[in-house]
């Protein structure tokens, strides 16, 4: 197979380019065909014009838009281009999304164009390329978008600004199914003050807007709370303004729905019921620990549940299809197969007794648990009706669940790429899996595959991943040329064709982005300089440190070759990304196994000397990621304390903004799984907890102690636990010039490139690819 667009561009023909697949046919699931979009045609083509507008609006007049859902399949978005006019280009979509990703294909393709969360390049020839007709069609029903998590690492600040523009993103890219789970607590507290409960103990139960994701899946309750009423006004309002705009789109927003999970105040108030305190996650202390479940087989479950979704559906409406998650990451009290059908039906039960037509969406994350064995799966999967329950394979570019249990023993499921952990910003990808899977999965024995999705629990991060996988949702073979693919890539992301550019993204690609030992790989574990430290760091390094220091050396020599590049947002963040990653490894490859060796020599000099290197590589690292927006911490604290409508509500959401990515709790119980690496939090944060550690370091070396480890976690946490409450503004544009730093930054650590070498390649895993291994829960803990 050629590159993605050379097969489209390649068909001349006004016939659909329909790809037969061995797997389920997508009429099989006859259950599913009444979701569809719920606005008129007219609309949907109308809502796409307007996204032209403000992408290119003294463009936007060369673009005809028509949504005729009879150009395409039933259930199979397709969209045309052709030119029809001198300057014209006609984008025709079976539905407002089909049609906006008609758009974006024309404009990246054709045009090399790009548009991105870490930047646009949108420089349009004069002239509009022009084309014959040409079709694409995606060969399943959904293109999914987001993880449970997401709406907390990446969108808890976001106003219909931000919203706006990721849903035009999410048209573009031909995303149909995404969560809407904005304002639920809003309707939550109206469903709890009918029920009895009190204001107080419904805030005793709402977890803050940091963390609303973990209450919502009753992992903990309450931390970060309570949430002020100007909260749920603004959310609702919020919510409606989300749902119109995907509505009008032809998107399909996923509505949430009732799991069990209740304050404490229902055994007050409802003493009869059967309703137990589950265990501990993550080691909260007693004031948030334990959420409490109603028991899936009581008659209050019902009635909880039915009533919570008839209110939502009464202020916002539906689109028949709801998510919710019991047992993420808590094993079930029982595992009678019976006791887990009644479960899983007892969840649908009370979907479909508010929304007949209710499908019960749901991720299958728990099912990387040990606890779910074959029986067990198959009870609980089955306990719903077939094809009236939809699976998230939700990390599937690693594990997938659907090759051990029959493709989810006959109900539809959508193979997922996670990719992300905590909003990280470590540079990883598993591209080989992510290029192969979902063909595997299409392809397999009575394959039940619907769709494809990404479920990262954080976006901002490794564009060219997610840029790559929303590609996969229009094919169903692999790219098998992925150095044709990479030019276009780099000639669209940039605007230029640089052939340093390319290079540098060759070693990428064959490197940090294409890790193959199935593990999952994230900052927490990677990222040395956001960790808190200790004498026993092992970072996950997959790949050859050399290959990320040579991709760095050809950007910066690119900017010599074409120096438009230095103009290009895109590529200053790419820059800057590379440039960041390398000088992280030289931390822990160079200086800090050196400060290790030096430790064991009792060399209390050397300890001082690599020490004080490795604090100035915080100042200049600092500098060098506060020269792009996109690597701010202060737009994260600005945008939380900007929905604050006093100061006691800034003050609240300042701090589960500088808490959810440092401690992440009370008492650091999730520490550091949110990490940033971000100009601000480098100088203020990071490099304060490592002055302790070497501090205490050099002291113990100097007098021939043990350096004594929970001694030092007792020093730091006031440091740590101070930051998150100050109030230090921060900048929130950017300063300095990024291709200027980072060639600075280069000069400056290449004579530690050899020592880095030498300690980390001899080292970097060389493992066969194994995207069916085995995972650990505990390993695995996706907060």
């Amino acid at each position: 197979m050629k590159t993605f667009w050379s097969l489209l561009v390649a068909v001349f023909l006004t016939v659909y380019i329909l790809v037969p697949c061995t797997s389920t046919s997508l009429n099989d699931f006859k259950t599913l065909d009444h979701l569809k979009p719920s606005t008129s045609a007219d609309t949907q083509a109308q809502t796409v014009r307007e996204m032209i507008k403000r992408f290119i609006p003294e463009r936007a007049s060369h673009f005809k838009v028509v949504v005729d859902p009879t150009i395409g399949p039933p259930n199979q978005d397709t969209f045309e281009i052709e030119t029809t006019n001198v300057n014209e280009t006609t984008i025709r979509g079976t539905s407002g999304v089909a049609a906006a990703s008609g758009f974006y294909q024309y404009l990246n393709k054709f045009c090399y164009c790009h548009v991105s969360w870490s930047g646009d390049q949108l420089n349009i020839p004069s002239t509009l390329p022009v084309t014959p007709k040409v079709s694409m069609t995606s060969p399943n029903r959904f293109r999914y978008y987001q993880n449970v998590c997401t709406v907390s690492y990446s969108f808890a600040w976001w106003n219909w600004t931000r919203w706006e523009r990721e849903i035009d993103w999410m048209a573009m890219n031909g995303i149909n199914l995404p969560l809407a789970f904005n304002a639920q607590e809003a309707i939550w507290q109206r469903v709890f003050l009918q029920l009895g409960l009190t204001q107080q103990d419904i805030d005793h139960f709402f977890g803050g807007p940091a963390f609303l994701a973990w209450a919502r899946m009753g992992n903990m309750r309450g931390w970060g709370g309570p949430l002020p009423q100007s909260w749920h006004s603004y959310q609702v309002q919020l919510q409606h303004q989300i749902l119109q705009r995907m509505r009008d789109f032809g998107i399909i927003p996923v509505l949430p729905a009732f799991g069990g999970f209740v304050p404490k105040a229902f055994t007050r108030i409802f003493p009869e019921a059967n309703i137990t305190r589950l265990s501990d996650w993550g080691h909260f202390n007693d004031t948030y620990c334990c959420s409490y479940l109603v028991s899936p087989t009581d008659p209050l479950f019902q009635k909880v549940g039915q009533q919570f979704v008839k209110e939502y559906i009464k202020e916002f409406g539906t689109d028949h299809i709801y998510n919710t998650d019991m047992f993420n990451e808590m094993s079930p009290p029982s595992r009678d197969p019976s006791y887990l059908s009644s479960a899983s039906k007892a969840v649908h039960d009370a979907m479909v007794a508010a929304d007949p037509q209710a499908i019960w969406l749901m991720q299958g994350w728990l099912f990387q648990n040990g606890f779910w064995g074959p029986h067990e799966t198959k009870a609980y999967l089955r306990g719903v009706p077939l094809g009236k329950m939809i699976v998230l394979d939700l990390f599937a570019e690693v594990h997938p669940i659907y090759v051990k249990t029959e493709s989810f023993y006959g109900q539809p499921f959508i193979w997922c790429m996670l990719h992300n952990f905590g909003g990280n910003i470590e540079m990883y990808g598993v591209i080989d899996s992510v290029n192969q899977g979902p063909a595997q999965a299409q392809s397999f024995t009575n394959s039940s595959m619907v769709g494809t999705g990404l479920t990262p629990e954080g976006i901002n991060q490794n564009y060219v991943m997610y840029d790559f996988m929303n590609q996969m949702g229009w094919t169903n073979q692999p790219v098998d040329d992925l150095e044709n693919w990479l030019k276009d890539y780099a000639h669209s992301r940039y605007g230029i064709q640089s052939h340093g550019a390319v290079t540098s993204w060759g070693y990428l690609i064959k490197s940090v982005y294409n890790c193959t030992d199935g593990r999952k790989d994230h900052a927490k574990s990677s990222c040395i300089l956001i960790t808190r430290p200790s004498l026993k760091m092992q970072p996950d390094i997959w790949y050859k440190v050399k290959d990320v220091i040579d991709a760095w050396q050809h950007m910066l020599d690119a900017t010599k070759q074409e120096k438009l590049l230095e103009q290009s947002e895109t590529f200053r963040y790419d820059l800057i990304d590379v440039s960041r990653q390398v000088i992280e490894n030289v931390a822990y490859c160079s200086l800090y196994k050196k400060m290790q060796e030096d430790y064991n020599n009792f060399d209390a000099t050397g300890v001082q000397q690599q020490g004080e290197q490795l604090l100035e590589l915080f100042d200049d690292l600092d500098e060098l990621l506060s020269s792009n927006q996109h690597f701010l911490l202060g737009p994260w604290i600005n945008a939380a304390k900007s929905l604050g409508t006093n100061q006691k509500e800034k003050d609240l959401y300042e701090y589960n903004a500088r808490n959810q990515i440092t401690l992440w709790g009370p008492s650091g119980e999730i520490l550091d799984y949110a990490n940033k690496m971000w100009g601000g939090l480098m100088k203020s944060y990071y490099k304060s907890r490592w002055q302790v550690f070497i501090n205490m370091l050099v002291n113990s070396t100097s007098h021939h102690h043990k350096f004594d480890q929970k001694a030092f976690e007792k020093a730091v946490f006031p440091v740590e636990s101070s930051w998150t409450f100050e109030k230090t503004v921060y900048p929130i544009t950017p300063q300095g010039d990024a291709v200027a730093l980072s060639q600075q930054l280069l000069t400056k650590y290449q004579p530690l490139f050899d020592d880095a070498v030498h300690n980390c390649d001899k080292t970097a895993r060389k493992m066969e690819p194994s995207i069916t291994s085995g995972i650990s829960s505990d390993d695995y803990l996706q907060t």
